[in-house]
């Protein structure tokens, strides 16, 4: 089945670059000019080999780690509070309703004016972006556990902190990991714009930039190419992660392998 999903992948694939070789050759307006596939790839697998491109790489993958992990510092334990404490919830509330619908990306330059430190400055904007969705789905995961399981607890002279540990974080850490993994696609997101805002030294960002000044457009794109697939991979990975350690959650929940 996995090799079946392989093979459709691949050709879904494939037909979407013939498709785009041929709408870029022959159906774009005259004076349009855009890369075709045949001249991107060959650029993107030469950037394997570019040092410069390589150290970006580092550089953004570096910055999405630390925000994604300063979010997950601070979401999953205020998304738990909140959730099993519901007072508290219903007073931050608007808070956070106001908050949550900000873009991200429009606190950049706030961010750039207020925070010297230019890997700061990129981090504290990409731990924003993911804290949300971490947040989010934890306190979802929180009011998601079994009354009963609680109940059951409870009635063996279980207190509040044994329920909370032993039952409503195991039984929400499903829901916590989901949010992790929409939080890491948020994150490369982020961690690219803020490049491309603030520029820098080292990212892909900063090599997009770079290309841009120079004119390739076909260097633009590669890059942005491999931005996917990191992002892809990265999904890839927790996804995997997740069918693993909360494959229970998966057959309680009917979810197809």
């Amino acid at each position: 089945m996995i090799s079946a999903r392989l093979l459709r992948g691949a050709a879904g694939v494939a037909g979407f670059l013939v498709a785009g070789e041929l709408l870029i050759r022959f159906a774009l307006p005259e004076g349009v000019e855009f890369p075709p596939p045949s001249t991107v790839l060959p650029e993107a697998g030469r950037l394997l080999v570019n040092g410069e491109f390589l150290q970006g790489v580092v550089t953004t993958m570096a910055n999405w780690a630390a925000g994604l992990l300063l979010a997950i510092a601070v979401g999953v334990p205020a998304g738990v509070l909140l959730g099993a404490v519901p007072p508290v919830e219903r007073a931050l509330r608007p808070i956070l309703e106001f908050l949550r619908p900000i873009p991200s990306v429009a606190i950049i330059p706030l961010a750039i004016l207020l925070i010297a430190s230019d890997s700061l400055m990129k981090i504290t904007v990409t731990a924003y972006a993911c804290l949300w969705p971490v947040l989010i789905n934890t306190l979802y995961g929180m009011r998601d556990v079994d009354p009963i399981a609680k109940d059951s607890l409870r009635s063996f002279g279980f207190g509040p902190l044994a329920v909370l540990w032993r039952v409503s974080v195991p039984a929400s850490a499903p829901f916590m990991a989901a949010g992790i993994r929409i939080a890491s696609g948020v994150a490369l997101i982020l961690a690219v714009s803020a490049e491309l805002f603030a520029g820098g030294t080292a990212g892909i960002g900063v090599f997009v930039i770079k290309a841009g000044s120079v004119l390739r457009l076909d260097l633009i794109v590669a890059a942005t190419l491999w931005a996917g697939v990191l992002g892809l991979l990265v999904n890839l990975a927790l996804v995997a992660v997740e069918r693993r350690v909360f494959h229970w959650h998966r057959a309680r929940t009917g979810e197809a392998v």
